[in-house]
């Protein structure tokens, strides 16, 4: 007994003193926080030097020569040949076609070119987005020549063996079979549809239908509308001189040339929506997985800027007024979030988190306080500092790398940006204001224009969501 009493009062004076440590510490704190120099002037990317030409047949061939490791880096970006260059009956057809170009090619089969490109020092592969897919290869500058070669035989020349064909397709039902059993796919796949309708946009994800339709002369004649050198860019950084960068590519793609009909563009996808509200039911689910959205705007809109800034602010970092809310101060979510995503024919607005059943309707509720405070109210001036230094290191850190700036750049020209914005976004983000910020807010983030999906148990949370509209119920 005796030993169980000094447990007990050695248990309830340790907070107390724990709790006089900290006081006690806090000054000290605050006093060595304050002697700390002030933030440095935010810096940006020196506007790299881009040597430029296009061959005869329309590739366009972007150099940057860079000081450094001996190593070469390729990004070809082909666009139109992403997910939205896919038809109704085969959506996210795009991702089978990327993986697919480095599992076998006229002259080699994917284990050859697996060690080929490992023998040069480097990797070649391919990825499918929205508006288009890259391919991208590396290797040790001195062999930056044959490298270039195999990343033009994987683009211009894959075989799609049967084989690796039916080991993709299993590959992908599978994946497909996981990824139904996450709230957070559903809601995003209901959430494009809302926003997007019947644009390419708002279908992106594999149906079992989709990946059985899938057939070796499906993708080959897929190819051959899709990549085509009129609308390709090949991006080259590294350690390798302006007039060997030129001569390799060339060599690896002068002579390519489209056959047959290019695939349709998918012309502007909307910029508004009718808002909806659905619930997709997962029987006995303790938590809700919410996602609101709307459409918004392409890259190439003049609000890009101080809408990447304002995304930020509200939901797009630890420390936005999102995941303060719901998570630091509520308790709601292990994090919260909320933003713009831009692409070459249109965007999106969407933010989401993971709650507790018991506070489905509290959370939409801080969602939509946050949304209409950001529209009315102008953001403080040591909040739009601490925020524009994020969005600047961010972006410093992220293109430090030279296949990071290769990758960069490719993007940018694929969803509409010059290669001159490479340079030009941290001194653009520093200029975005308090009143830019909050006319951002009014123009997207109005409550009102957001479509509304939850994926949980209908039957928990019901009531809560009576007072957002009327949620229609589905299981799919």
């Amino acid at each position: 007994m005796k030993k169980l009493m000094l447990a007990l009062t050695i248990s309830l004076a340790f907070p107390a003193a724990y709790a006089q440590q900290e006081a006690k510490a806090a000054p000290k704190a605050e006093a060595k926080a304050a002697a700390l120099p002030a933030f440095g002037k935010e810096k940006t990317i020196p506007a790299p030097k881009i040597a430029k030409k296009v061959l005869s047949n329309g590739l366009e061939v972007w150099v940057v020569p860079r000081t450094g490791l001996p190593r070469v880096d390729y990004v070809l970006a082909v666009r139109g040949s992403g997910l939205a260059a896919d038809d109704k009956a085969h959506p996210g057809f795009a991702k089978l076609l990327a993986g697919l170009l480095s599992e076998g090619t006229a002259k080699r089969d994917s284990r050859a070119v697996a060690e080929l490109a490992q023998g040069y020092g480097g990797s070649v592969g391919a990825s499918a987005g929205f508006d288009g897919i890259t391919v991208f290869g590396n290797a040790l500058a001195s062999n930056a020549a044959p490298m270039l070669n195999l990343m033009a035989e994987v683009a211009r020349m894959p075989s799609f063996p049967a084989k690796e064909v039916t080991l993709a397709k299993a590959n992908a039902l599978q994946a497909l079979r996981v990824a139904e059993t996450q709230p957070r796919f559903r809601a995003e796949r209901a959430l494009a549809t809302a926003m997007y309708g019947a644009h390419p946009y708002g279908s992106t994800e594999h149906t079992v239908e989709s990946i059985n339709g899938t057939t070796e002369e499906l993708l080959k004649a897929e190819h051959a509308k899709r990549f085509r050198p009129e609308r390709s860019l090949l991006v080259v950084t590294g350690r390798i001189s302006e007039a060997d960068a030129m001569k390799f590519a060339q060599a690896a793609f002068g002579d390519w040339k489209a056959t047959g009909a290019a695939v349709a563009e998918p012309g502007p996808a909307p910029t508004s929506a009718q808002p909806v509200r659905v619930v997709l039911q997962r029987d006995g689910s303790v938590q809700s997985t919410l996602r609101l959205g709307a459409p918004a705007i392409p890259a190439r809109n003049p609000d890009y800027v101080p809408l990447r800034l304002t995304s930020t602010i509200l939901g797009g970092s630890f420390s936005s007024r999102v995941n303060t809310n719901l998570r630091e101060e509520k308790g709601y979510t292990y994090g919260a979030s909320a933003g713009a995503r831009s692409y070459r024919e249109g965007g999106g607005i969407v933010g989401g988190a993971d709650v507790r059943n018991e506070v489905t309707g509290a959370s939409l509720t801080e969602y939509f306080k946050e949304y209409k405070k950001l529209g009315t109210e102008l953001v403080p001036a040591d909040e739009m500092s601490m925020n524009k230094r994020y969005v600047a290191g961010s972006y410093l850190i992220t293109n430090q790398l030279q296949r990071a700036v290769a990758a960069t750049l490719a993007n940018n020209w694929l969803i509409g940006l010059p290669s001159e914005f490479l340079g030009q976004f941290v001194p653009a983000i520093q200029k975005v204001t308090p009143e830019q910020v909050r006319d951002m807010g009014k123009k997207y983030f109005n409550p009102e224009a957001q479509s509304v999906v939850v994926v949980g148990d209908s039957k928990a949370i019901a009531e809560q969501l009576k007072a957002f509209g009327e949620f229609k119920v589905t299981d799919k």
